[in-house]
């Protein structure tokens, strides 16, 4: 029998649920809503039950291995999601405990956030297949941020090491997500690259930017990628500011830990040299002589649409190996 593994991504709207083998390929993909009613027992038993549907579809063929979770906030170490702010859920969910009750047959169900279940799914079917110390910075609504040192993921003392995107590049900046000023994920996710656009719209009075007539709720960062691939100037000069504000980021990262490579991933990576080059060349111009020309930035090879359950189901082959 082929060995599988059960990969449930939780996001604010939906949860997306997969079974993955052992070289990352999908062989099953299906999904709930994620509820906004805050009943973490209904939801439970609704998740059991389409994943028992999705497994019963392939018993006979297939060895299911165990359950990976990835989720906003959390935490490897106690199997708990603590106080996600996205979620209905309230409070810390014992949500390993709430699984294994559901699943006893299972010997492997481990959970932790969305970046490091990516992260883990780049060392396992991904770039850093066989690095033992490397980064990966995942931009989007947010920046998240794994880190793997020695061949292990970094947890922390409480389970919550990692949070990159949340060190402050500009003191008493943007207002953050999370209510500080100046972090890194204020300059450089994607609703970042949006403030970016308009600030440069404003500075130039630039009416004639193929981004002007586009409201601050319409404008995405896919817009700001189409737009500079015409040559739009203030499009370009997004992804430039971006790229240096990163590349800052990314120098105190590897000052931090000496990676190997950093691994980007995310919706705005897709744009290519537009974003690498000048992140490249701003890490550069901040690192000191030792690291200069010595770490590559990477984009990350994990399929983008299936990503997080790939990554949430390597936690259960990464179990396996204890």
């Amino acid at each position: 029998m082929k060995k599988v593994a059960v990969g449930v991504d939780i996001g604010g709207t939906n949860t997306t649920i997969g079974l993955i083998d052992e070289v990352g390929k999908v062989i099953a993909k299906g999904g709930i809503k994620t509820p906004a009613h805050g009943d973490i027992e209904k939801y439970m038993d609704d998740l059991a039950e389409a994943i028992r549907e999705m497994t019963a579809l392939t018993s006979e063929v297939l060895s299911v291995q165990g359950i990976g979770v990835g989720a906003p906030n959390g935490n490897y170490y106690s199997g708990t999601i603590d106080y996600a702010p996205n979620l209905s859920f309230k409070g810390i969910i014992p949500f390993v405990a709430l699984l294994k009750k559901r699943f006893p047959e299972f010997d492997h169900i481990a959970l932790t956030n969305d970046a490091n279940a990516a992260t883990i799914g780049e060392m396992i079917y991904g770039g850093a297949k066989g690095m033992k110390n490397f980064v990966m910075y995942t931009l989007g609504t947010g920046v998240g941020s794994g880190i793997v040192v020695n061949g292990d993921l970094v947890y922390g003392h409480d389970g919550f090491a990692g949070e990159c995107g949340h060190t402050t590049l500009i003191p008493n900046g943007r207002p953050c997500g999370c209510g500080a000023l100046g972090h890194l994920e204020a300059y450089c996710s994607a609703p970042g690259m949006k403030r970016t656009a308009f600030e440069l719209m404003a500075k130039y009075n630039a009416v004639d930017s193929k981004l002007a007539d586009k409201s601050f709720l319409e404008l995405d960062s896919k817009m700001i990628y189409d737009a500079a691939v015409a040559g739009d100037k203030v499009a370009l000069e997004v992804f430039e500011l971006t790229g240096k504000y990163l590349g800052q980021g990314l120098a105190d990262t590897v000052h931090h830990l000496s990676p190997e490579a950093i691994f980007l991933f995310g919706g705005p990576t897709a744009a290519g040299d537009l974003i690498f080059k000048p992140t490249q060349q701003s890490m550069e111009e901040h690192l000191l002589p030792i690291f200069k020309d010595k770490i590559k930035i990477l984009p990350s090879e994990l399929d983008s649409g299936n990503a997080a359950i790939i990554g949430a189901s390597a936690l259960v082959y990464k179990e396996m190996e204890k």
